[in-house]
């Protein structure tokens, strides 16, 4: 006994020793922590972005929505239930750098071979009896070479990885459930454009009707201008259509029933509208918040550590043993000197000489490592590349707004003047209904331009990969 205690003493101090390669976390591409190269000081700041950006709205009623799909997205309750899993996974991959202990008790009433063996030999009868016996089995593997240690390493990775996953989910959630929202909003805007310009159509197709009545207009001039009024009112169905749609993917978002829509949504007829300055940050807190980058990363990590539990397979696995109980015919037998049965010592197990199997897996082990490094280098530049187009296209579709609001009031002051100079009997009526049309066109474009550099500023949003720190899941808190 005191040898082998003192053999395992030995062979813990031994232990601390792990072989295969120690992660590092990689370095990202050249320039990927460089400032961001789309970035517009008019309209976005380098200051951190904050992880509820939604906020920045100053919308309760988005809040709230936001609120509730983090708790209903069955999604979520996925991702959860397969970060619980990796937990679980890690917890007995840990059990394994402790002994690992089994107790066994077990009465059994017939012939036991090795008794009847012993009664042959002093000339007794085989017997029939009852055998009872109660053992505690006790072993534990000398980590020599790391194998455990790399096991739960990997473990660990994989759980952190599963934890990336669930929030980059979040980032998706909170970006679609603001956009379906920002969309209802938009197309309550652009309706409601589309109605202002029916209802100037429409009196100036009056004001024509009576000329007409007067014999001031021609039949023609009259067709023309309730031409356009029907063309105007076909315009409102398909926003309505497009509304309805938008708001059925909000109450989706929300784990509702299509019953249960949020009709106060309709309300809104304005898209949410920022108050300040986008914050952006730059390409190295990117990287860091977003989730799919440290996912990728994670992954690297896994794929490290298990090249590490491969190469420890090319070594001898040595385990101590014991086990201590009693055995007998009797209970009382098994706690007599008689019955007590107890062992204790080393076994050791190892692949050779023939290791091509075991070398094969470090190969392979390694491979995947080389891929997963490649995976973290492409979620790094798609990182960067979501967000460079999202911020792009943001500042494009901006500058285009500026100049269709120009454009909208030199078309509705250039209206006035048409109108006033129609009344007075100096301008055509053609020329009446050119203006008309250029201002209506304008108004949709304004209205049209609104709703699409909402829908730029979310993606923006959620290129930045904010949206997923301290938030609820499925009705609990954060963990």
């Amino acid at each position: 006994m005191i040898r082998a205690a003192a053999i395992f003493v030995l062979a813990a101090l031994a232990s601390g020793c792990a072989v295969g390669p120690a992660y590092r976390p990689p370095v990202p591409p050249a320039g990927a922590q460089a400032p961001l190269v789309s970035v517009n000081p008019a309209v976005e700041s380098v200051a951190a972005p904050p992880d509820d950006w939604w906020r920045l709205y100053e919308d309760a009623r988005l809040d709230g929505y936001l609120y509730e799909a983090f708790a209903a997205n069955t999604d979520l309750r996925v991702a959860e239930a397969n970060l619980s899993a990796a937990r679980a996974v890690l917890e007995a991959a840990r059990a394994g750098a402790y002994p690992q202990t089994r107790a066994e008790t077990a009465g059994i009433y017939g012939r036991d071979p090795t008794t009847n063996e012993i009664l042959e030999i002093i000339g007794a009868k085989p017997q029939t009896t009852w055998l009872f016996d109660d053992v505690l089995d006790v072993s534990y593997e000398l980590d020599l070479f790391g194998r455990v240690r790399r096991s739960i390493e990997a473990s660990r990775a994989d759980a952190q990885a599963a934890a990336a996953a669930r929030d980059g989910l979040k980032v998706t959630i909170a970006a679609e459930t603001t956009r379906a929202y920002a969309q209802v909003c938009a197309l309550g805007e652009e309706i409601a454009v589309a109605r202002h310009s029916l209802a100037v159509v429409s009196r100036e197709a009056e004001i024509t009707a009576e000329r007409h009545e007067a014999g001031a207009n021609s039949e023609f001039d009259l067709v023309r201008a309730e031409g356009l009024v029907a063309q105007v009112r076909s315009t409102i169905p398909p926003l309505e259509g497009q509304r309805r749609s938008a708001l059925f993917e909000l109450t989706e978002l929300l784990g509702r029933a299509p019953q249960h829509a949020p009709a106060e949504a309709e309300a809104c007829v304005d898209p949410p509208r920022l108050k300040s300055l986008i914050p952006v940050g730059d390409g190295a807190s990117l990287l860091q918040r977003r989730p799919d980058v440290r996912q990728a990363d994670q992954r690297l990590a896994a794929a490290t550590a298990r090249i590490g539990v491969a190469v420890a397979d090319l070594y001898p696995r040595i385990t101590l043993s014991g086990f201590y109980g009693g055995a007998g015919t009797t209970t009382a037998s098994l706690t007599a000197e008689r019955g007590l049965v107890w062992g204790v010592g080393p076994s050791i197990a190892w692949t050779f000489p023939n290791q091509a199997a075991p070398r094969a897996r470090v190969r392979q082990a390694k491979a995947a490592a080389a891929g997963a490094l490649a995976g973290f280098d492409s979620a790094v530049l798609q990182a960067l590349k979501e967000t460079e187009k999202a911020l792009a296209t943001y500042g494009s579709d901006l500058d285009r707004r500026q100049d269709l609001a120009l454009a909208q009031d030199r078309a509705r002051r250039a209206f006035e003047i048409a109108r006033g100079e129609f009344v007075a009997g100096s301008l055509p009526n053609l020329d009446l209904l050119t203006t008309e049309q250029t201002l209506i066109a304008a108004e949709e474009a304004v209205a049209a331009s609104d709703s699409a550099l909402v829908q730029d500023q979310i993606s923006v949003f959620k290129a930045l990969g904010g949206g997923w720190r301290d938030l609820p899941i499925a009705g609990r808190p954060s963990t």
